[in-house]
């Protein structure tokens, strides 16, 4: 049985959604996540993948079967990450590979110091304060 090449594309289009949603949660995730422990775990968890991604030589999951789907479907598959290829595209046309990168770093980082500052409230808050806190030595 020969599957159409419009089912490929179509395929390809809804893992172009998902990674775009992906991103956006990557990138905003932390404003749902309060008060929400499993999304939070989620998220930070998302955070360190999406710090990996772009530090490392690792393809992302999600581009190598866009990039699959998209080739079955007879359409010539992007070369590189889905960011740098989209966002060169729609957003900031000749953006570097390494802004990018920095950028997505950034981004990342951003959203686990938001974490860090509200686990560090939290400890504050259960230990009575700063005056109690043990790196605190009254000097």
């Amino acid at each position: 049985m020969h599957t159409a090449p419009n089912l490929y594309s179509a395929l390809a289009t809804a893992v172009l959604f998902l990674h775009a949603v992906f991103i956006v949660w990557v990138v905003f995730g932390s404003v749902f996540t309060r008060s929400r422990p499993i999304l939070r775990r989620l998220h930070i968890i998302s955070l360190l993948w999406g710090i990996l991604t772009e530090l490392m030589p690792w393809p992302c999951p999600l581009t190598l079967l866009e990039n699959w789907l998209e080739q079955k479907a007879g359409v010539s598959p992007y070369q590189g990450g889905f960011l740098l290829h989209y966002l060169d595209k729609l957003v900031y046309p000749d953006i570097s590979a390494t802004a990018l990168t920095v950028t997505g770093v950034l981004v990342c980082a951003f959203n686990l110091a938001i974490y860090g500052r509200r686990a560090w409230g939290i400890l504050l808050t259960t230990n009575g304060g700063p005056e109690s806190c043990s790196l605190n030595t009254g000097r």
